[in-house]
């Protein structure tokens, strides 16, 4: 019966989660518009409390396979391991050797849903694949992890041979976001992703007067003030921030209940609140609502996009505002990094272990490299800036006076992201977040747009989004 609701939920894009770390019921996240009623009559045949937990012993079952396949959406994790862990060795383009073990990559990019679909396609076709062609490792995003936390697929990390007291360094809300309902820990990663207020230096200078980070911290301590300074950018000819959606996860890290109360959707005052003053900073021409990750969000990474700041994790400062594009103000050091108004979190990136892997010595293994071994995390951070999962380490380099961001003008604001790292809370997440943030967000952009002509004929609209979505929410 197990099996047979497992089947049903992933092929419909959904599982029935609950984060037991943070005590907060999780619900399916993303059917298919017409799945509804197979996941209800699936629900009414095997209640939430037959979903057990395989024991701990069962997935390090096999003798040592030959091919080792990890599932990703991109090169990150390949690229960490290549650089970092012991003995990794190129063959080609999709694939490695560890010893005499072959690394298979199998990297579907997200766009579209792709990589969830073909994950779950690998994941229901286990059991019949031959071993050389069963997956070994998956990736998962904080977005989307609490699809496959509870399922059978997903191996725990005691089961894999690692001890928890091995995971006693890592940042709590990491290890919160991969546990299931029965308390299993499912997954770890190698990186933490507090949030900070990146600006631009010379902005800051020729509109406030200075750039110090405590300075300007004091003009953007809180929303009001926030919004107040928008319209000192604004005089000078700069937006605060390139779209309404760079405030988005600030606002919404910081609510009071999850989205999801068993069927019913609640909308959070912290909710509310962005949409209210990303509408009066739109009308007041401080911010536009293009869409993330597009060519015009991506012009205030240059002088001439005018756009005084954004707001992300380590990865975003490094990884994503063209540090190595000449021109751009990050190839110069020409942010800067503050707390901002709220402390936040994005992203994350997660290694699971598959339940049957004939390779679990070397998962386990490579989870202890990249996760847990201190010497790891810091060569992590010292060549490729990332914020690590390792408490001690970053206190250690957030003391450092050595350690300089080039992105951020020479600034080590590790100290910044250590704060945010032990102020994540989880306990709000629910498995229907994806899909009903992306609702909320896109029906309040529409009013932004003139598409609506109140708060209320939007929120309408992002009920029956979401009811289409997720046809057994109410509201």
């Amino acid at each position: 019966m197990k099996k047979k609701v497992l089947s049903v939920l992933l092929s419909a894009a959904m599982a029935a989660s609950i984060l037991a770390g943070c005590g907060q019921a999780a619900a399916p996240a993303a059917p298919a518009a017409d799945a509804g009623s197979d996941a209800s009559e699936a629900e009414a045949e095997a209640p939430a409390a037959e979903a057990e937990t395989p024991a701990a012993d069962t997935a390090a079952s096999g003798e040592g396979g030959k091919v080792l396949n990890i599932a990703a959406w991109n090169e990150e994790f390949k690229t960490r391991l290549t650089d970092h862990y012991p003995g990794y060795e190129v063959v080609d383009g999709t694939h490695g050797k560890i010893g005499d073990v072959t690394v298979n990559w199998l990297i579907t990019p997200n766009e579209n849903n792709a990589y969830q679909d073909r994950l779950d396609e690998i994941l229901l076709g286990q059991e019949s694949a031959s071993q050389d062609d069963k997956l070994d490792m998956f990736l998962v995003e904080a977005d989307y992890a609490l699809k496959y936390v509870d399922t059978e697929y997903a191996a725990s990390v005691e089961g894999l041979g690692i001890n928890l007291d091995e995971t006693k360094d890592q940042y709590q809300y990491t290890k919160d976001i991969m546990t299931d309902s029965n308390g299993v820990l499912k997954g770890v990663s190698w990186q933490g992703c507090p949030g900070v207020m990146i600006y631009q230096r010379a902005v800051a200078k020729e509109v406030f007067g200075t750039d110090e980070p405590e300075e300007i911290q004091k003009l953007f301590a809180d929303w009001n003030k926030f919004n107040e300074s928008a319209d000192k950018l604004k005089e000078k000819g700069y937006l605060t921030t390139a779209s309404v959606a760079d405030t988005w996860r600030v606002y919404q890290n910081n609510v009071s209940k999850p989205f999801v109360d068993g069927t019913t959707i609640q909308i959070d005052d912290n909710i509310k609140k962005w949409a209210e003053d990303s509408k009066d900073l739109y009308d007041r021409k401080c911010t536009t609502t293009v869409q993330q990750w597009t060519d015009d969000w991506n012009k205030g990474f240059y002088p001439e996009g005018k756009v005084f700041c954004y707001f992300g994790p380590a990865w975003l400062i490094d990884f994503c505002m063209a540090a190595d594009t000449e021109g751009s103000i990050a190839h110069d050091g020409g942010w800067a990094a503050t707390e901002g108004p709220q402390g936040f979190f994005w992203g994350g990136t997660w290694i699971c272990g598959c339940e049957g892997t004939d390779n679990a010595d070397l998962v386990a293994d490579i989870m202890r490299k990249m996760t847990m071994d201190p010497a790891v995390m810091k060569d992590i951070v010292l060549k490729d800036n990332d914020f690590v999962n390792n408490r001690p380490v970053m206190e250690e380099l957030a003391n450092d006076t050595s350690y300089q961001n080039a992105v951020l003008g020479g600034q080590n604001a590790l100290k910044m992201f250590c704060a945010g790292a032990d102020k994540i809370d989880m306990s709000n997440l629910t498995a229907y977040d994806q899909g009903l943030l992306g609702d909320y967000q896109t029906s309040m952009m529409g009013w932004m747009n003139g598409n609506f002509a109140s708060y209320e004929d939007a929120l309408e609209d992002f009920y029956k989004s979401a009811e289409v979505r997720y046809p057994e929410l109410t509201h």
